[in-house]
């Protein structure tokens, strides 16, 4: 599928779509999670898993009052693994998360207010040199948790995207950000409902298989894709 031209790929293109995906679903208050600490785990505990699933593990985690930077540290890595098995893979993302509290220990003293106090890309290459973060999640942690201005992409974003041919399928996670924050005002808020939004289109819509497009409110793209 062809990229669609810069000059139509514009800002208030982009705009019109987030505002037709919002008249739809209405403001979907993402992410979910009462402190920045439990939603930087839910963020590596989604990996390659549902949500349902990693708010199961969020419950154990909480019953066990142990979602805490603290607590968790010193948590063995085995008790953590068996918390967070509703998540799937709990071995490889019990490590994760051990392998994140000891960057926070290291590098900021535990403290997740100093961590956020680094300024954006610093800290983003700061994530993305933790063993089992990488860009999305590394992202995720930045709007979400320390309230960044980064964009999250995913695989949502890729397959509606491209669907309407603003990019091909193969786009890179880098130059499908760079699509995004090219074109919009770096705003924390706006980039989280977008997000969400998306995900929204993607789970209800733009699905691999049989996909509801005349449902979808982004029809209005289709003459962009044809």
């Amino acid at each position: 599928m062809k990229r669609i031209g810069k000059s139509e790929a514009s800002p208030s293109l982009l705009r019109k779509i987030y505002a037709a995906m919002r008249r739809k679903a209405g403001h979907l208050h993402w992410w979910p999670g009462e402190t920045p600490f439990e939603i930087i785990v839910g963020a590596i505990l989604t990996q390659n898993t549902a949500w349902t699933n990693v708010e199961k593990a969020i419950r154990n985690l909480k019953a066990a009052r142990v979602l805490t930077p603290g607590n968790m540290r010193r948590l063995g890595t085995g008790r953590l693994a068996a918390l967070i098995r509703p998540a799937g893979y709990f071995n490889v993302k019990a490590r994760r998360l051990k392998n994140f509290l000891s960057h926070l220990h290291r590098r900021h003293g535990g403290s997740l207010g100093r961590m956020f106090a680094v300024r954006g890309k610093e800290l983003r290459e700061q994530l993305l040199s933790v063993n089992g973060i990488g860009p999305e999640t590394a992202d995720s942690i930045l709007l979400y948790a320390a309230g960044k201005p980064f964009f999250v992409v995913d695989a949502y974003t890729r397959r509606i995207f491209s669907r309407h041919g603003f990019v091909p399928s193969d786009v890179s996670y880098q130059e499908l950000q760079s699509f995004f924050m090219d074109r919009l005002k770096p705003e924390r808020h706006f980039f989280n409902d977008y997000h969400a939004q998306i995900v929204h289109i993607g789970k209800t819509y733009c699905r691999t298989k049989n996909p509801a497009c005349a449902q979808c409110p982004l029809e209005f793209l289709y003459s962009k894709s044809s």
